[in-house]
């Protein structure tokens, strides 16, 4: 096995591991945000599939995920929650699906790691439905100036080296603020979560 096969097989672990802590303070929010969702849902970045039982029973969702060893946890997750599923293995910012194909595009803690934020949103955009909604959740840098925000540019080399490539200051919000919604609903909040406690999550349509 490759060291890069290596390195996306222990970052799958290492998510699962993390998502544990992550996911009781987030749950709240999750279930309002993600608990209604209706139509073909296309999930971006599914991970190890932490998002998957807030979804009704048999709702129709595709994850589309690069990282190979995520399939068995999300198989197992969607089984489990009961879902029409589908696995797609490839990029966010090359959505292997036709143009207004998508009810919904969902995605939590994926624009930190992306190298490309806006041609991300762009894809999202071509495949969504009009009238269809990308719902996210991303944590972002904090205020200019604050200590978090300094303590994220210290740790940055570190923390992008173990955690996949993820940014700790990237402002995502102000991304999709600037990437051509047509609406736009965005919440700041934060979690007691080390380095990442800024978040925002809202609900952009086309």
């Amino acid at each position: 096995m490759s060291a890069d096969e290596l390195r996306k097989r222990w970052f799958a672990w290492g998510i699962a591991q993390v998502m544990k802590v992550y996911e009781p303070l987030i749950r709240d929010r999750k279930q309002q945000l993600l608990g209604d969702l209706e139509g073909d849902v296309l999930e971006i970045g599914p991970g190890t599939g932490p998002n998957l039982k807030y979804l009704r029973p048999g709702t129709k969702w595709t994850g589309l995920e690069y990282n190979p060893h995520m399939f068995p946890y999300l198989e197992r997750e969607a089984k489990r929650c009961g879902l029409d599923y589908s696995l797609l293995q490839g990029s966010a910012q090359a959505i292997p699906l036709p143009d207004a194909s998508v009810d919904v595009v969902m995605g939590t803690l994926v624009l930190c790691s992306v190298p490309d934020p806006q041609g991300v949103l762009d894809e999202i955009q071509r495949v969504l439905k009009p009238g269809g909604k990308y719902v996210f959740i991303e944590h972002v840098a904090g205020a200019p100036g604050s200590r978090i925000e300094r303590i994220q540019q210290v740790m940055k080399p570190i923390w992008c080296c173990c955690a996949d490539g993820c940014h700790p200051d990237r402002r995502s919000g102000e991304t999709i603020r600037r990437s051509g919604f047509r609406e736009l609903d965005l919440e700041s909040f934060e979690l007691r979560f080390p380095i990442v406690a800024p978040h925002v999550m809202g609900i952009a349509r086309v």
